[in-house]
């Protein structure tokens, strides 16, 4: 299994994290949750590439789902997850 800055080190997933915590911060839906579909709107990526990098994030414990009818509902699971990408931030995306 990969190492978590593994996980991380990918660009496509960082951006997926950090859609997620910045539902997780507004409560999008009430819940801090975002749809798959919501995920590919608001990515550069195809529905089979974000669904690929959400099983990376999900198999490493960092984010969860749950299903409602047809539609997978993520969001981020360990508050760790939310710590550290908000650490990076301020590393990487200060003006």
């Amino acid at each position: 299994m990969a190492d978590i800055f593994d996980v991380i080190a990918d660009a496509t997933r960082r951006e997926l994290l950090q859609h997620l915590l910045d539902a997780s911060l507004r409560g999008d839906n009430g819940t801090g949750e975002l749809s798959v579909s919501e995920l590919v709107d608001r990515m550069d990526a195809t529905q089979p590439t974000v669904s690929k990098h959400l099983k990376v994030l999900r198999d490493h414990g960092l984010v969860a789902f749950r299903r409602e009818s047809q539609v997978l509902w993520y969001r981020i699971a360990d508050p760790r997850a939310e710590r550290l990408l908000g650490t990076l931030h301020e590393l990487y995306c200060q003006d």
